[in-house]
């Protein structure tokens, strides 16, 4: 594994062949570039396992909502008021609820709400989420997009006319809501967590650096906020020709839709995507068949 931080350039001599321990060595020699922090650890041992030399640069980092306020005026109302619904965009949200509920001691009151109400998850990340609490989700959208929450909310009564709402970010689009309160009903949202830089912007700028000089051979991006930050750092340091050249010759991967519209929505080319099950394995392996298909 080896880490943009506090590093030159990255010459031949300088990196690590890690040898792989699983018959598939689909990407033995290949330098993949990982922006990805939270499961920085699963990611890179999954491309380490097929051979592959890592490189670390994580781009973004997910901390606590600082407005606690919101986040526990949130749990009350979830917790004493009749809800038709709660929607859960992502499996790092309902982590973030939940550590909010046990610090304040009503830990087993959140669970006994969610046991009760119906709930609906964006994709395959929150329903894996409520499945390690011992719950399962009611509903699911077909497709893990806000439109994909709309479609699936339609068919959903809301006699109660109140929606609970986790967004993963405060500036988000609002499409859902919106739909809720065409309806009729209350769409109570909270935010529980916010992104900061994980790494500074010279680091960043670095692995733009390693991208246009054709030291990476891919990259695996897994939020929407990485790319968002990766373009931001290039605009502000004057490098997005860099960058463009760079990626032009590098593959992209996705993990799933949203990361992947994330990146056409800045012209950026996707070349890997995995079918369904939008996570860490699937996208090793969409990544390992792009490249096996390139050699």
């Amino acid at each position: 594994m080896l880490s943009l931080r506090n590093r030159s350039p990255l010459a031949a001599a300088e990196r690590s062949v890690i040898a792989p321990t699983e018959n598939n060595a689909a990407l033995h020699g290949r330098v993949i570039a990982v922006p990805e922090t939270r499961q920085l650890d699963v990611l890179r041992g999954l491309l380490e396992r097929r051979g592959a030399q890592v490189v670390c640069c994580p781009l973004v980092e997910i901390e606590d909502s600082p407005d606690e306020a919101a986040v526990s005026g949130w749990l009350d109302r979830l917790i004493a008021e009749p809800t038709d619904l709660v929607v859960f965009y992502t499996g790092e949200g309902i982590e973030r609820l939940v550590g909010f509920a046990r610090r304040t001691g009503r830990e087993a009151e959140l669970m006994a709400a969610l046991l009760r109400i119906p709930t609906l998850t964006r994709g395959p990340k929150p329903r894996r989420a409520l499945h390690r609490l011992g719950l399962d989700a009611t509903h699911q959208a077909a497709e893990p997009t806000t439109a994909g929450l709309v479609s699936a909310i339609t068919g959903i009564e809301l006699a109660k006319r109140r929606v609970a709402i986790q967004l993963y970010n405060v500036d988000q689009d609002r499409e859902l809501e919106h739909e809720i309160r065409k309806r009729g009903a209350e769409a109570d949202s909270v935010a529980p967590y916010v992104y900061s830089s994980a790494v500074t912007d010279d680091e960043v700028a670095r692995l733009i650096d390693e991208l246009a000089a054709g030291r990476i051979d891919a990259i695996a991006f897994t939020s929407k906020t990485q790319v968002q930050r990766l373009v931001a750092v290039a605009q502000n340091r004057n490098l997005e020709l860099q960058l463009r050249a760079g990626l032009a010759h590098t593959r992209v991967a996705a993990v799933g839709p949203v990361v992947s519209a994330e990146l056409v929505a800045h012209g950026i080319r996707v070349d890997a995507m995995p079918d369904h099950s939008y996570s860490m394995k699937p996208l090793v392996t969409s990544l390992c068949e792009l490249l096996e298909r390139k050699a």
